[in-house]
């Protein structure tokens, strides 16, 4: 998979999807679908350690990402050591995954970076998908990561924010838990050809 990440990365992880072209060989297109359709949620990893090139790598393909009106309201906290991730499980305790992540990011919005009206939540959407963009780099580069949803429920927003120290604001939106996979993934497929509607509902 680190080819993978390779060819997407400079040009952000999701856009030979755009423009598989003459420009493009059909093998990085490939490779960039397969990566999407092979990533699934990974809870369970061995003890191996994440160097901090792959942590940095997998950040540069997070703000890759699209963004409303290049605001980049996205900000990010990296747990790497036990301390810290510990320190987290013990305040969301449904994140049992924590005790064996190597890692984890919480991928926030900075409110001060926010559109003005309207637009202010757009800074969901951009961080959503900073996160896609962090998932998919993660996974091309041999890591098995989960998705875990912090935003809007405030119990968790509250929890996440004392445990990580987040200032008024910057708000959670998510945490990925990361890690080696400790075996096989299930990848589910979820393509529904119902759900789909050309030009009209």
């Amino acid at each position: 998979m680190n080819k993978i990440f390779t060819i997407a990365l400079g040009v952000a992880l999701l856009a030979p999807l755009a423009a598989c072209n003459s420009d493009r060989t059909a093998a990085t297109c490939d490779d960039a679908i397969e990566c999407i359709m092979t990533r699934s949620s990974v809870r369970s990893y061995t003890q191996q350690a994440i160097p901090d090139t792959v942590i940095t790598n997998v950040l540069k393909a997070a703000m890759a990402a699209p963004t409303a009106a290049n605001k980049q309201p996205w900000a990010f906290v990296v747990l790497n050591n036990r301390e810290a991730l510990d320190s987290l499980s013990a305040h969301v305790p449904q994140w049992k995954m924590l005790a064996e992540a190597q890692a984890a990011i919480v991928v926030c919005g900075d409110m001060a970076r926010c559109l003005d009206g309207d637009g202010h939540d757009f800074w969901i959407q951009d961080a959503s998908a900073a996160t896609e963009n962090l998932l998919l780099a993660a996974h091309a580069m041999g890591l098995g990561a989960v998705w875990c949803g912090v935003y809007p429920i405030a119990e968790r927003v509250s929890a996440v924010s004392e445990a990580v120290g987040l200032p008024d604001d910057i708000v959670p939106l998510c945490v990925v838990a990361m890690g080696y996979p400790s075996g096989p993934a299930e990848v589910k497929d979820k393509w529904d050809p119902a759900k789909i509607h050309y030009n009209r509902w």
